[in-house]
């Protein structure tokens, strides 16, 4: 069995969202110490639905792909779907991680809910 699903390498070799919103309503960086991997997620809110979502993953295959399909899934919600995205969900999107490679989708759902927090910070500011 090969260590990478088709799925996984797919959004690693053809990340979806990749890039910058520079007017971004919700901003969320993580980042893991241990494995090198840092993720930021740029979000554009309209009416409580996450109208463009955009990545930044300094990391390995896994951190990319992660991100890139944690953004397809909340692209076009609203906050309070997004809010519920879990990292077991993007594992399972990517037809599963190695055992050894989860917490990149931890990272993947960590830095939404920091850009989410962010929004909402920004929203009452």
């Amino acid at each position: 069995m090969a260590l990478y699903s088709e799925k996984v390498m797919d959004h690693f070799l053809h990340p979806r969202n990749v890039g910058v919103i520079e007017d971004a309503d919700g901003i969320g960086e993580v980042g893991n110490a241990k494995c090198g991997d840092i993720m930021k997620i740029y979000m554009k809110i309209d009416d409580d639905i996450i109208t463009d979502v955009k990545f930044e993953t300094f990391g390995c295959g896994s951190a990319i792909a992660s991100s890139s399909m944690a953004t397809e899934m909340i692209k076009g919600k609203p906050v309070s779907e997004a809010l519920e995205l879990t990292n077991k969900a993007v594992a399972e999107a990517l037809d599963g991680l190695p055992a050894h490679k989860m917490h990149c989708s931890v990272l993947a759902e960590e830095a939404i809910k920091n850009a989410l927090e962010d929004y909402q910070s920004r929203k009452k500011a």
